[in-house]
């Protein structure tokens, strides 16, 4: 009996291969032959669900995006069902921080992932079928932030004078460029460096 392949599963493995490529390689290293390598699969496989390295590319940029936005969702509803009012405005700083961090490279898994998205974000200058791409992932970290802040703001840890959007635009690019310095320095921050940075600055807000 033919082995039945679940199509959605197929198509993840492929995205894991192909971001596997890029994150060492680089953009153009991702053809349909590497990836089919990497995933251990036939290219005539990878080809059944895509017909070329673009669309391998944009589909990886999606699946980045999502995997990434559900990891701090996840976090995010842990935070809501664990936190305790009581520890007031030192919890909800320490908390957000811990949020927040999610697109620092603390570790192996998020520094690969921090690399993809400059990869992603250099790549979109000149490959306009990446933009949209590019963008979502942007759109997710601000609107994460925005809510962090405009929730503090709620709680009154915020002053009311204080401009949530300038504020969320701020820590976005924070975020950015620790993560894009810890990846792309030649002797990168520790993790604690970075987490101090981010608790250093949610403190002069929250």
């Amino acid at each position: 009996m033919p082995k039945v392949v679940d199509p959605r599963q197929r198509r993840e493995a492929i995205a894991d291969a192909v971001l596997a490529v890029v994150a060492r390689h680089g953009l153009e290293a991702a053809s349909l032959r590497n990836v089919a390598d990497e995933a251990g699969l036939a290219i005539g496989s990878v080809r059944h669900y895509f017909d070329g390295h673009d669309e391998l590319i944009i589909f990886a940029a999606h699946e980045l995006n999502r995997r990434v936005l559900d990891r701090v969702r996840s976090h995010a509803a842990a935070i809501v069902a664990t936190f305790d009012v009581s520890g007031g405005r030192a919890e909800r700083r320490r908390l957000s921080a811990d949020l927040l961090a999610e697109w620092l490279p603390l570790d192996e898994s998020r520094h690969r992932e921090a690399v993809l998205r400059h990869t992603f974000a250099v790549a979109a200058r000149t490959r306009p079928e990446l933009r949209p791409q590019t963008q979502s992932l942007r759109d997710s970290m601000s609107g994460i932030v925005h809510r962090v802040l405009s929730e503090a703001r709620d709680a009154g840890g915020l002053a009311a004078a204080v401009d949530v959007d300038r504020e969320s635009r701020r820590l976005c690019a924070l975020l950015d460029g620790l993560a894009l310095h810890a990846v792309t320095a030649t002797e990168p921050p520790r993790p604690a460096e970075l987490r101090e940075v981010l608790r250093y600055h949610i403190e002069t807000l929250i």
